[in-house]
C-alpha cells in the first residue's frame, strides 16, 4: 500500500530552511520553509512555490537480511530531540533506468554498499524514502531525514560516504536542503 507525502516550499510550514545547496542539476527557486503533509499533491489547497510528492513503499533494493538489520537498529521519524531534519530530491540519469533490477542493487548494495553505510548511522539518523518516479515528478527520489543537532556532523559524514560511491555517479539532479524546527 502506497502511501502518499507532499513537501511544500514556501512561505509558510513547520520546517524552517536553515540551508539550501544545489548538488547537481537545476534548483529548486529558495524557499523559507517546508510543510510535510501526509496527502497526495491533488488532495492540497496550497502548493506554495514548489511541491514535491512521493510515496513510501516496499524496500526495492535490500535482500531480506539487510532489511532485518535495518529494521532492527532504525528509529521512527518524529522524535522529540531530531528538531534537524534534511529534504534531498534525487533524479538518476538515464543510463541508471536503463539497467536492470539486478544491475541497478548490485551497484547500489555489491559495489556501494547503500545499506551497510546507511546502518552505520543508525539510530541516530532516521530516514524515510518516498518514490516520485512513477508519479512523473522532476526527481526519481525524495529522501526526508531527521535528527538531533548534535548528530549534524555524523549526517555529513554519511552523506559524504554516499557521495563517494558508485551509484552516485548515475546522479544528474540533487538538491540538499536543510531544515530546522
Amino acid at each position: 500500500m502506497k502511501n502518499y507525502y507532499s513537501f511544500v516550499g514556501g512561505d509558510v510550514g513547520s520546517w524552517s530552511v536553515t540551508d539550501q545547496n544545489t548538488r547537481i542539476g537545476s534548483p529548486l527557486e529558495r524557499v523559507q520553509r517546508i510543510e510535510v503533509v501526509n496527502a497526495p499533491l491533488n488532495n492540497l489547497d496550497e502548493r506554495g512555490i514548489w511541491a514535491l510528492q512521493g510515496f513510501t513503499s516496499n524496500v526495492r533494493y535490500a535482500n531480506r537480511n539487510e532489511i532485518i538489520k535495518l529494521q532492527s537498529v532504525q528509529e521512527g521519524l518524529n522524535r522529540k530531540e531530531s528538531v534537524c531534519a534534511a529534504l534531498i530530491p534525487i533524479k538518476k540519469n538515464a543510463a541508471w533506468w536503463s539497467m536492470s533490477q539486478d544491475e541497478r542493487r548490485a551497484i547500489f548494495e555489491e559495489q556501494s554498499h547503500h545499506t551497510e553505510i546507511g546502518l552505520g548511522y543508525l539510530p541516530e539518523i532516521a530516514r524515510q524514502l518516498h518514490h516520485s518516479r512513477d508519479l512523473g515528478e522532476p526527481f526519481d527520489f525524495i529522501t526526508w531525514f531527521e535528527f538531533a543537532p548534535e548528530h549534524t556532523e555524523l549526517f555529513n559524514n554519511l552523506l559524504e560516504k554516499l557521495r563517494a560511491t558508485k551509484e552516485w555517479q548515475f546522479v544528474e539532479r540533487e538538491i540538499d536542503i536543510r531544515l530546522a524546527r
